[in-house]
């Protein structure tokens, strides 16, 4: 029976709100008088996107829509529908509103993994408004959803809970009697547990509790320990898709902490990437850039480190290789910062681009070819070696940027003896109207 169906279903669908007033969390959004809350119960509804990590409420602001407008509402799986399901879902949603004015609101969880046809495909009925759409996606949307789609609908972000809404959570989970209904305590260590290893998601904390409340009638317990909650949450799954938001974040805050010299905060990041299966080429490319972009020359062994570790990554492979990458990172947090390299090179890239290519000064051609000496090439060449310090002053550059400066060496750890050493070359140039390039 339904009942009976109903009373075999998950914690988390069993106690799934069943009114605003019900759900935890997002106060900005369904809060007294903000902008969702108002739309819904003055009955306005129109399309909409919810944006946020798993576990937030996405799920069930889309059912309370649909209960709210008194619509009728359909499910979509983005992973294993097509476009002909879709078809069969707009052709109904028409006859229903033709034939009985109702409404139907069409939730398509997980709406990022449509591709460009499917999303497509929804932009008629959205727009006549044959069909209510709610997106759900815990990706960025303006990555992951046609700009089309986007623009017909409104965008709803949604944030990680906090731990005293998991705490309301579990809570009523362990009273209701559509829950646990009294018949379990939970001892102190256990919920600090599930509060932590919730991470800011219901759905999750849901599912754990009711996991360590089977091992512990098990054991003939009624109260959950902790080592019931451990049991129950083995590995959990970290939150990162490779394809997606998570996966620029967690690489952009990876990469700002080693430039931050933060190695703590930068293992953090490289422990998250590595265990949620991120490929380790791709995070020692990053390392290997990174010894360029932001130490070079302060610390010229950084990019040694980075290279070795990369090769490591070929040779040893995962597991092991993950020393590698970290004493890597660590080096790179822990060196002498300068992006005097990288401004160098663009300042060069920069008159490249404006200037084309000039031609090289005639002392500086190839000189080795038969007939190269009546061209004039080489000629006035000064070979370095031949003068004191194996230096002697001349211009390299072509005329027309003759004096530019590109490179300036910061203060920072070895740069500081480049820069002594370029002051005393360029102190002998005759040119001391350099330009130099900010």
């Amino acid at each position: 029976s339904r009942e009976e169906r109903a009373r075999q279903a998950p914690l988390a669908a069993r106690m799934r709100p069943e009114s605003l007033d019900e759900l935890v969390g997002q106060e900005d959004l369904v809060g007294p008088g903000r902008p969702l809350r108002l739309a819904l119960e003055g009955g306005r509804l129109g399309s909409m996107i919810f944006y946020g990590p798993p576990g937030t409420g996405k799920t069930t602001l889309a059912h309370l829509i649909a209960r709210h407008g008194r619509a009728h509402f359909e499910q979509v799986n983005a992973v294993t529908s097509g476009v002909a399901d879709l078809r069969r879902v707009i052709e109904a949603a028409a006859e229903r509103w033709r034939f009985h004015g109702q409404r139907t609101v069409v939730f398509i969880d997980e709406i990022h993994r449509f591709n460009k046809a499917q999303q497509d495909a929804l932009l008629p009925s959205v727009e006549d408004g044959t069909i209510i759409l709610v997106g759900a996606t815990t990706e960025n949307p303006f990555f992951q959803v046609n700009s089309a789609l986007l623009s017909r609908c409104r965008l709803f972000r949604l944030e990680p809970l906090e731990p005293a809404h998991i705490d309301q959570v579990i809570e009523r989970a362990l009273q209701s009697e559509k829950g646990l209904a009294g018949r379990f305590t939970l001892e102190d260590r256990a919920r600090e547990r599930l509060l932590r290893a919730a991470g800011g998601d219901a759905r999750r904390a849901l599912n754990s509790l009711e996991t360590a409340a089977w091992v512990a009638e098990a054991a003939g317990r009624t109260q959950i320990e902790l080592a019931d909650v451990e049991a129950a949450l083995q590995a959990p799954p970290l939150r990162y898709d490779r394809e997606g938001d998570q996966h620029y974040d967690v690489f952009s805050a990876f990469i700002k902490s080693m430039r931050g010299s933060d190695p703590d905060a930068a293992l953090h990041y490289l422990a998250r990437m590595l265990e949620a299966g991120e490929d380790p080429r791709a995070i020692a490319r990053r390392i290997v850039i990174h010894a360029s972009e932001d130490v070079g020359n302060a610390d010229p062994q950084a990019l040694v480190v980075a290279v070795a570790a990369a090769q490591a990554v070929e040779v040893v492979g995962l597991p092991e290789a993950a020393l590698n990458l970290a004493q890597a990172v660590l080096y790179i947090a822990t060196a002498p910062k300068s992006n005097a390299t990288y401004r160098a090179l663009a300042a060069a890239r920069q008159d490249v681009k404006e200037h084309g290519a000039l031609p090289v000064p005639p002392h500086l051609r190839d000189a080795h070819y038969p007939g190269a000496k009546r061209l004039g090439h080489g000629e006035g060449y000064l070979y370095p070696h031949d003068y004191p310090g194996h230096y002697v002053p001349q211009e390299y550059l072509p005329s027309a940027l003759a004096g530019r400066r590109y490179y300036e060496p910061s203060d920072q750890g070895y740069e500081r003896e480049l820069a002594r050493r370029l002051e005393a070359w360029r102190q002998q140039r005759p040119e001391q109207g350099a330009r130099r390039l900010r």
